[in-house]
C-alpha cells in the first residue's frame, strides 16, 4: 500500500483453451490455492458526490472531491431518480479542481443537493484504474468473463484495481473476485477498486471471516453484487462501497418476488409468475431474480456508509437462513450456528436510492435458496443457540432511503430500533412486520427520524402523467397511488420524536404521514403508538380506501379495516392518550361515535378519546391468526355480524372502545368473545339475541347491575343474553395483555 504501482498494467484473461478446469477452479482466471495476489494501484479516491445539480444537456459537473482523477478517466453518475437506468458513464475531457468537463452532454438531470434535510447529492464514481484485470472482448457476447478465486490458505491484498468483463454468467464460484472458504483472513482486503460491466456478482465472501471490503465502486453488474454466500460468514467489514445499477440478468428483465401493488403488473397470477422467477434457468440462484446490491446472510458483520444506488429489485437485502446452507449444509458447524438469532454487529450510515425496495429485512430463505415472501424473523438472542434466551435489541442507525419506487424500508423481526432515519420521495417510507406474533415488549421503534413525502428533487419526468404532475412518480402507471411515510402493520410499533414533512394532498393523489399497510391478514394493534411527533406541511394520517390496484399483488387481505393508532401525548391533535381509528364512510370502526370522537374526513379517520382495544370473536377452541384473521381448517362457520349505532361489520376481529355496547348476530351455536390490548378494568357489553348461557362470569340481576359490574358478568332476559367482558392486567407489553374473555352458547 505504501508503494503502489504507478504505471499502467493490464492483465487480459483469454479463453484460448476452452473447458479447462485448473485445480478444480475452472478456466479463464487468476486462481490461488495457497498463493498470494498483491495488486496495489494508485487510485484511492474511488467515488464522491455532486457538489451541485448536474442538468440534463450539460457537459459539465462539479463534485465534492476530484483529487486523483485525470483527463481520460471514465466516470459513472448514479441515478438520482426512481429509474436505475438513469445512471450514465462519461469520459473526463478536462478537469480543474473539482469542476469536470465531460465528453458528451448528460441525458438526465442528476440531483446534487441536501433537500429538506435529506442528502440526495448524486454519487459519482471513477471506473478507471492504472491496474486493470479483464477478460478479452469476446466475453461481451458470451458473458463468460474472467474470475479471481482464492482458496484456503491464500492471501489477496487488492487496492486500486479495475475489474471489467469479469464473472462467468450462471456458473457457481466464478465471480470477479472471490474468497472461497478461507476461514479467518484478518488483514486481507479489496479496496479503492472499480468493478464494472461484469456478468456474475461483484465481490463474493464465502466461508470467510474478517475480510475488509472498503471504498469500492461497482457499475452495471449482474446478480447479487456484494455477496455473502452461505450465512456462516462473520466479522467482515463492508465500508463505504458504492453499487450502481445492479441487474438480474445481462439483458433480461427481473422476474422478482417483491410484494408490490397489483396495478403495477398485467399478469393474471402474480404468485405463479414469482414462482417461475425463482425457477428460471436465466439466473444462478432463485433470489437473483430479485437481485440485491448487498446480499446479507449473517447479521454478525459490519455494514457502514455503503450506498445501493440503483438495483432493479433490492438495495440491501438481509436474507438470513435458519442455519448456514450451501457448502456448509448438514455440517456440525451449520447445525450449531443460528444466524437469525445473532446480533447485528453494525448496520449504520447506509444509503439506498433508485431501487425498487431500498432496505429489505425479510423473506424466508430456505436451504435450497428458494424463498417465500415472509418468515425471516431475525430476533437477536443473548445466546443464539438457545431460542428461549432473552432477546437483544437490534439497532439500525443513520439510514437514508430515497427515490425507491416501492418501499424505503421493509423489516421483520422483534425488538428492533431504527434511529435517525432519513426517508424521502418513496412510494412508501417504512413498513415493519412482526416476527413472533405477540408477547414481546415491541416489534419496532422509529426514533429521532425524518420522513419527507416530496423534496426539491423532481427527478426526470417522462410519462404524460409525470409531465403533467411536474415531477417523476414512484409508480408512473398509477399516478393516483397514495404515497405514505410510515405504515403500521401487525403487532406493536412506536414512532417517537420524529418529523414528517411535505405529505399534502393534491389533485393527482392523496397522501399521509402515518397510514396502514394496504393489504394484510394481520390486524393492526391498538398498542401502536406515536409520541413527540411533528408535522410540517403534512397531513398527519391517511387511511386510504383500498382498491385492488393499490393492494398486494397476491390479493388483498382485509385486516387494514382494523386500522388504529394510539396517540400518547396528543401529537396528532386529539389530546393525550387518544386514538385514531378508520372512519372512511364504508369501513367505519365500531369504536367511533360523535360523543367521543372528532371525525377527520380528509384522513378517512376519527380521533377518539377513551380506552380502545381489540375484540376477537370465534368459536370456542378455534384457532386463527393474530387478530382473528388467520386461516382456519374445515368449512367456514356461519358469519358473525357486529353492530353499533347504525354501523355494522362482518369482521371477527375488530377495534372496540371501553364502555360501549355491541350487538352480536349469528346462527352459530357457540361463540368466544375475547378482549385484549385494553386497560385493567375496561369493559365492553355485548347483546347476544338467541343465546342463553355464559360459561363463566358473575350473573347479574338486571341490565343496570351488569353495566355497573367491575368484573366479567352476564344477564339473561327473555330472549337475549347480555354479557360484559372486563379486561384485567397491564395492556403492555404484548398483543394479548390487558385481556378478558367469555364463552357463550344457545
Amino acid at each position: 500500500e505504501q508503494q503502489p504501482h504507478t504505471r499502467n498494467a493490464t492483465i487480459t484473461l483469454t479463453d484460448n483453451v476452452p473447458g479447462e478446469n485448473i485445480m478444480g477452479m475452472g478456466d479463464r482466471g487468476i486462481l490461488l490455492a495457497g498463493g498470494s495476489l498483491i495488486l496495489q494501484g494508485e487510485q484511492q479516491n474511488a467515488w464522491t458526490k455532486l457538489a451541485q445539480t448536474a442538468e440534463a444537456g450539460s457537459d459539465r459537473i462539479e463534485v465534492l472531491n476530484a483529487s486523483g482523477w485525470s483527463v481520460g478517466d471514465n466516470i459513472v453518475l448514479a441515478s438520482t431518480d426512481f429509474n436505475p437506468r438513469q445512471a450514465e458513464t462519461r469520459r473526463i475531457t478536462s478537469i480543474s479542481n473539482n469542476a469536470i468537463t465531460l465528453d458528451a452532454p448528460l441525458d438526465y438531470m442528476h440531483f446534487g443537493e441536501i433537500t429538506f434535510g435529506v442528502d440526495q447529492r448524486g454519487e459519482v464514481g471513477v471506473l478507471t484504474r492504472n491496474i486493470k484485470v479483464q477478460a478479452s472482448a469476446d466475453a461481451e457476447d458470451s458473458y463468460f468473463g474472467g474470475h479471481i478465486m482464492a482458496m484456503d490458505g491464500s492471501t489477496m491484498l487488492v487496492s486500486g484495481v479495475e475489474l471489467t468483463r469479469m464473472g462467468q454468467h450462471l456458473e457457481l464460484a466464478r465471480y470477479p473476485i472471490h474468497w472461497h472458504i478461507n476461514g479467518d483472513v484478518t488483514g486481507q482486503y479489496i479496496q479503492n477498486s472499480a468493478i464494472h460491466n461484469t456478468y456474475n456478482r461483484c465481490v463474493t465472501i464465502h466461508g470467510t471471516d474478517n475480510l475488509r471490503i472498503e471504498n469500492n465502486v461497482t457499475y452495471n453488474t449482474v446478480g447479487h453484487c456484494f455477496f455473502m454466500e452461505d450465512g456462516i460468514e462473520t466479522g467482515n467489514e463492508l465500508i463505504r462501497n458504492l453499487a450502481i445499477q445492479t441487474k438480474c440478468h445481462p439483458t433480461l428483465d427481473c422476474v422478482p418476488t417483491n410484494l408490490a401493488a397489483a396495478g403495477e403488473f398485467d399478469y393474471d397470477n402474480r404468485q405463479a409468475v414469482r414462482t417461475s422467477g425463482q425457477q428460471s434457468e436465466h439466473v444462478l440462484l432463485p433470489s437473483d431474480n430479485t437481485v440485491a446490491s448487498y446480499w446479507i446472510t449473517n447479521p454478525d458483520n459490519i455494514y457502514r456508509d455503503n450506498v445501493a444506488a440503483g438495483s432493479d429489485a433490492n438495495g440491501f437485502w438481509m436474507a438470513i437462513p435458519e442455519h448456514p446452507n450451501g457448502a456448509f449444509e448438514g455440517t456440525e458447524i451449520s447445525k450449531n450456528t443460528w444466524p437469525r438469532r445473532m446480533q447485528v454487529r453494525e448496520f449504520k450510515g447506509n444509503v439506498a436510492h433508485s431501487n425498487f425496495d431500498g432496505f429489505m429485512f425479510d423473506r424466508n430463505i430456505n436451504m435450497d435458496n428458494t424463498f417465500g415472501v415472509t418468515g425471516n424473523m431475525h430476533i437477536a438472542r443473548e445466546n443464539p443457540a438457545d431460542g428461549n434466551s432473552p432477546m437483544i435489541e437490534t439497532v439500525f442507525e443513520d439510514l437514508t432511503a430515497y427515490k425507491n419506487s416501492n418501499g424505503g424500508i421493509w423489516g421483520r423481526g422483534e425488538v428492533r430500533t431504527f434511529r435517525n432515519l432519513k426517508i424521502a420521495d418513496n412510494a412508501i417510507g417504512y413498513t415493519h412486520a412482526s416476527g413472533l406474533g405477540g408477547g414481546e415488549p415491541y416489534t419496532s421503534r422509529v426514533i429521532d427520524s425524518l420522513f419527507v413525502g416530496e423534496t426539491d428533487n423532481i427527478g426526470n419526468p417522462y410519462t404524460p402523467e409525470e409531465l403533467a404532475y411536474g415531477r417523476s412518480l414512484p409508480k408512473p402507471g398509477m399516478p393516483d397511488f397514495p404515497i405514505r411515510g410510515y405504515e403500521y402493520y401487525d403487532l406493536r410499533h412506536d414512532v417517537i420524536s420524529t418529523t414528517f414533512m411535505n405529505f399534502e394532498d393534491n389533485s393527482t393523489r392523496e397522501t399521509g404521514a402515518l397510514s396502514y399497510l394496504l393489504f394484510t391478514s394481520f390486524a393492526v394493534s391498538s398498542n401502536n403508538t406515536v409520541k413527540d411527533v411533528t408535522f410540517i406541511n403534512a397531513k398527519p394520517v391517511h387511511f386510504p380506501q383500498v382498491t385492488k390496484k393499490w393492494g398486494n399483488d397476491n390479493g388483498a387481505g382485509t385486516a387494514w379495516r382494523t386500522a388504529v393508532i394510539r396517540d400518547l401525548d396528543g401529537s396528532l391533535g386529539g389530546g393525550p392518550d387518544s386514538y385514531v381509528l378508520i372512519h372512511d364512510g364504508v369501513n367505519n370502526s365500531l369504536a367511533t361515535d360523535v360523543e367521543a370522537c372528532e371525525i377527520k374526513p380528509t384522513w378517512n379517520a376519527a380521533v377518539c378519546t377513551g380506552d380502545v382495544g381489540r375484540l376477537n370473536v370465534r368459536s370456542p377452541g378455534a384457532g386463527g391468526g393474530f387478530g382473528g384473521f388467520g386461516p382456519r381448517n374445515g368449512p367456514a362457520p356461519a358469519p358473525v355480524i357486529l353492530s353499533r349505532n347504525g354501523m355494522e361489520t362482518d369482521l371477527t376481529g375488530t377495534n372496540v372502545r371501553a364502555g360501549t355496547t355491541i350487538k352480536v348476530s349469528t346462527e352459530r351455536d357457540e361463540l368466544s368473545l375475547a378482549l385484549s390490548q385494553m386497560n385493567d378494568g375496561s369493559g365492553v357489553i355485548f347483546e347476544l339475541p338467541g343465546f342463553t348461557t355464559a360459561a363463566s362470569g358473575t350473573e347479574q340481576r338486571n341490565l343496570g347491575d351488569l353495566r355497573a359490574a367491575t368484573d366479567t358478568s352476564f344477564y339473561r332476559d327473555q330472549d337475549t343474553l347480555w354479557v360484559k367482558v372486563v379486561a384485567s392486567g397491564d395492556r403492555a407489553p404484548g398483543a394479548s395483555a390487558g385481556s378478558g374473555s367469555i364463552d357463550v352458547s344457545r
